[in-house]
């Protein structure tokens, strides 16, 4: 028998690739998503999925190699952010095409950030693009969406756990939350694969080039300081509204631009879902 759920899946850079392998423990264990909420990298995960294209997002991400991510990243300081980040949302829009929210065959919330009002704006019709676009938009980082009379950024600067009031309340609520303060449990993490003998040399090309571009450290201080505001509105949020469940992922697991560890994460993820689950 298949358990109808409410899933709300919260923001945290890269550490967002766990949400793809919580969905899969969940289908694996035979639960129904019956509804979806977002924010960031929540809400690009949730929209992928409730658009059926998340199979589609796991291979390319799965493939992503550092050099990979430093090729995606496009610097500029001309939009209100020092990444254009077209080079990302070009892909991402060619995934999900000109679907609308409302023909989604999951109910779908993509939460931002209208930073004129100081309120939160639910994207519950129109264009999944947009608002995943916006949804993702981490403030100084990623270029704003300019929505009517609107400047909207980063769900997680409001509401970083992605919870929103589900159309059924009756559902059973699971959050996922990426800013966890526990330790990393070593059972959870993906065995060392040796397959490929030149991704150690890889790697340390990429974080050479980090230490190296002060640009990126920027990019570190900013999201840190991000990070660190919305671990206290997380803590205060489940503080008034409990989900029935949260499996809460390391804050520490990896740095939010890590994108090219999507094996690792996906798989911790998972690992934390079939041990709660």
């Amino acid at each position: 028998m298949k358990k109808d759920i409410a899933l709300y899946l919260g923001s945290g850079g890269a550490r967002g690739y766990a949400h793809i392998g919580v969905i899969r423990e969940l289908e694996k264990q035979n639960y129904n998503i019956k509804f979806i909420s977002g924010s960031s990298m929540g809400a690009l995960i949730g929209g992928l999925y409730a658009s059926g294209k998340l199979d589609l997002y796991e291979e390319w991400v799965l493939n992503l190699d550092p050099l990979d991510v430093l090729k995606l990243i496009d610097f500029s300081f001309k939009k209100g952010g020092i990444i254009e980040g077209e080079k990302v949302f070009n892909i991402m829009a060619d995934m999900i095409g000109s679907l609308k929210i409302e023909e989604l065959s999951i109910p779908f919330v993509a939460i931002a950030t209208d930073i004129k009002s100081k309120q939160p704006y639910l994207f519950k019709e129109g264009s999944l693009r947009e608002a995943i676009r916006a949804s993702i938009a981490i403030p100084t980082l990623f270029t704003p969406v300019l929505k009517e009379n609107m400047v909207l950024v980063d769900g997680g600067l409001c509401n970083p756990l992605g919870i929103v009031q589900p159309y059924d309340d009756s559902l059973y609520s699971i959050a996922v939350d990426l800013s966890g303060r526990e330790s990393i449990n070593e059972a959870f993490k993906l065995p060392i694969n040796p397959k490929n003998p030149l991704l150690k040399k890889v790697s340390d090309f990429f974080y050479s080039k980090k230490a190296e571009n002060e640009k990126l450290n920027s990019i570190g201080i900013i999201q840190d300081s991000i990070e660190t505001m919305q671990k206290i509105i997380t803590d205060a949020h489940l503080e008034k509204v409990e989900p029935d469940l949260t499996i809460s992922i390391p804050n520490d697991l990896c740095e939010f631009y890590e994108f090219h560890k999507a094996e690792e994460i996906i798989y911790y993820g998972n690992q934390s879902a079939k041990f709660l689950l």
